[in-house]
């Protein structure tokens, strides 16, 4: 099997193009490469790697690029909150037009499995959300997953995760992740502020996002033109209940601040029941995926490039 990885040469990508190679599959990334490629650096001893780099919002690059597959896995997107916020009309062209362009080039037979997200939830504090919750996103980022998401399923033969909040060590790593940002600033600066400890997050370390999205080629038949939330009940949070886990992990000093907001506003709990049904579960959990960002923080050296947003 073919398959295509739209924005493989990012934070999950970086992560599943070097496990689809292991299984022997041939994998071609289709990427801007806006964020660098050296993620993907190890993959280029593999054969059957490729690279072809180009925007997803061009027809012709991605005609290209999608000649000969057999399998899309659609990750190119303008990531989260501070991301789009920054770049407002990047994200929509990308997230959204991005996406309008992939479905007019692929053929009908070329499975989809698209990378949504939780955020589509917006703020629920009160209420377990599944699948058939109402979508009410807060963000810009929210808003235009929604909608490509609503594409990807009205297209067909295809699949949309839900996927909570990422984190964990990847090739190409981002820390405007909640667990990641704390986990770094915990050891490289040895102390954190944190507001609306009570805001409740979902997690998911992204090997288990890329293992999710390898059960579906596996599963096809079994979970096609269907929306899933991809995580697990036990990796349900407060920001408090990660900060005191990195406490576990590294001595530094923790303050619940009265005054003071995130401007990220999500505040929810999920459910995944349904994809718990069609066989998968997640393996690794928050005391694990953080004992290795303590070990990551230690060797790398970042500029939040979202700091001042």
């Amino acid at each position: 099997m073919r398959i295509l990885v739209t924005g493989g040469a990012g934070y999950v990508g970086s992560t599943l193009v070097p496990m689809l190679l292991e299984q022997g599959r041939r994998v071609r990334v289709y990427d801007s490469l806006k964020f660098g490629g050296h993620g993907l650096l190890p993959c280029c001893q593999n054969r059957h790697f490729e690279l072809i780099k180009g925007d997803v919002t061009d027809p012709a690059g991605m005609r290209k690029a999608l000649d000969g597959v057999d399998a899309v896995i659609h990750l190119a997107a303008i990531v989260g909150y501070p991301a789009c916020k920054k770049e407002p009309q990047v994200a929509q062209a990308t997230n959204v037009e991005g996406t309008r362009v992939l479905l007019e080039a692929r053929k009908p037979d070329q499975k989809i499995i698209f990378a949504s997200t939780g955020s589509i939830y917006g703020s629920i504090p009160d209420y377990i959300c599944n699948e058939e919750t109402p979508r009410a996103p807060i963000t810009l980022y929210g808003e235009t997953k929604a909608a490509a998401e609503e594409m990807i399923l009205k297209a067909g033969n295809s699949v949309a995760y839900r996927f909570a909040t990422a984190f964990g060590v990847s090739n190409r790593m981002r820390l405007d992740l909640m667990p990641n940002d704390f986990t770094y600033q915990a050891v490289r600066n040895r102390n954190l502020i944190v507001y609306e400890g009570g805001f409740k997050r979902t997690f998911v370390h992204v090997r288990d996002m890329a293992r999710s999205m390898i059960f579906a080629l596996e599963r096809w038949s079994e979970i096609r033109d269907d929306v899933y939330n991809v995580g697990h009940e036990s990796m349900n949070f407060t920001k408090e209940d990660v900060a005191r886990k990195i406490l576990e992990h590294v001595d530094y000093y923790l303050h619940f601040a009265e005054v003071g907001a995130d401007q990220d506003q999500r505040n929810y709990e999920v459910s995944y029941e349904k994809i718990r049904r069609k066989g998968f579960e997640t393996t690794i959990d928050l005391d694990r995926g953080i004992a290795e960002l303590v070990r990551a923080a230690r060797l790398i050296e970042f500029q939040n490039p979202f700091a001042n947003v």
